[in-house]
């Protein structure tokens, strides 16, 4: 009985401790947490700093880290331009961190990630190019991608049979409405006309700024390109016809919404109101989760050093309260995720809609897929 107790004793002994530095960047003075955009509110913004869901992230994996011996140390560093970031990823990895999260604007994310070979989590940039032409083979996005997002509106408007779309694009938005434009062709929708948009007051921008004159004509639906949301946030219940609107206002796709009520989602979401004191938005989720990746690989069998942390990264598996285990894509770095559909009210949906085939993986006709092969660094 001794030897089966002490056998009992060194099983459960833990391995070796291991300390892993964890840097999280923002951007300093960051624009989309002004108080005007807060008040404001809209659906799929930033409701606070990522460093909120992070750190939550770390807490609740706080078990899992003690079982194993491990901890982490993060530190919160914010930046004020391209090159203050790539400073802060070399300090970081000269310190000996594991990982770098990140919350940062394209064009500093990617002078971060040039700048060292440790994995980056990208929390805040969700456009394509990152994860295509300019996709890094250190650089993950825990944050859902544009095509993502206008997949699952596409999977939805197509289930509904809502085949004829108006799209209204945004000054600053070409490239997001191309996107859109690809999930409408993708899906099998039809585009009857995309007619951009301006918010003025001038009398001379009428057509260009006024609901009713931009919505006239035959469609289904109004999709609204809108990354500001000011004019977005108008237009539902002001067309000329009587049409659901989607996109930036209406019906958005979203990584989260504090009103999704399966999975576990409501203790998660009230978890998270308590130590922020503010709802969870979808980059509080992001920033959650690349805290839960972080864990999931530190807790990984084997792994006591940074270098094993960054390997075991990569085929981490984790719950994201969403039904179903998150990984992250090889191919473009992307973490797969059902995506939910929200009017800010309710959930109404999610996406992969039921019915949407795929060869492998449901999740992936949400985003580019492996054979398209639009990240070279990864092949």
């Amino acid at each position: 009985m001794k030897l089966i107790a002490l056998l009992l004793a060194l099983a459960a002994w833990p391995a070796e401790a291991a300390t892993f530095k964890l840097s999280l960047l923002l951007p300093m003075d960051d624009p989309r947490l002004e108080r005007g955009r807060l008040e404001r509110a809209a659906v799929g913004q930033p409701g606070g700093s990522a460093a909120d869901g992070l750190k939550a992230g770390l807490a609740e994996g706080r078990f899992e880290l003690d079982a194993a011996g491990h901890k982490f140390e993060l530190e919160v560093l914010e930046i004020g331009n391209a090159a203050a970031a790539k400073a802060a990823a070399l300090e970081a990895e000269r310190a000996g961190a594991a990982v770098i999260v990140a919350d940062l604007p394209a064009p500093w994310l990617l002078a971060a990630a040039d700048a060292t070979k440790l994995p980056l989590l990208n929390i805040g940039a969700a456009a394509d190019s990152l994860r295509q032409s300019d996709c890094r083979r250190n650089l993950w996005h825990v944050l859902p991608s544009e095509r993502m997002r206008s997949d699952a509106l596409a999977q939805y408007l197509a289930a509904r049979r809502w085949q004829q779309v108006l799209l209204l694009t945004g000054p600053n938005d070409v490239e997001r409405a191309a996107t859109a434009q690809a999930s409408i062709r993708r899906h099998g929708l039809k585009l009857v006309a995309s007619r951009p948009f301006k918010l003025s007051a001038d009398p001379r921008d009428r057509e260009f700024a006024n609901p009713l004159l931009l919505t006239q004509g035959s469609y289904d639906v109004v999709w609204v390109v809108d990354s500001d949301g000011e004019f977005a946030v108008g237009l539902p219940y002001r067309a000329a016809l009587p049409r659901p609107v989607v996109g930036d206002a209406g019906l958005v796709a979203v990584a989260w919404s504090p009103r999704f009520e399966r999975f576990g989602a409501p203790q998660l979401s009230r978890r998270f109101a308590k130590a922020a004191a503010r709802p969870m938005a979808p980059y509080d989720w992001a920033a959650w989760m690349a805290g839960k990746l972080v864990v999931a690989a530190a807790v990984a069998p084997g792994v006591q050093s940074p270098a094993a942390l960054a390997q075991g990264l990569s085929s981490s598996q984790v719950d994201g309260s969403k039904g179903v285990s998150l990984s992250l894509r090889p191919w473009d770095g992307q973490l797969r995720q059902p995506m939910l559909l929200s009017d800010g009210i309710a959930v109404v949906a999610t996406a992969p809609q039921e019915g949407v085939l795929h060869p492998k993986d449901a999740l992936d006709t949400l985003g580019a897929d492996a054979p398209e092969k639009l990240c070279k660094a990864r092949l």
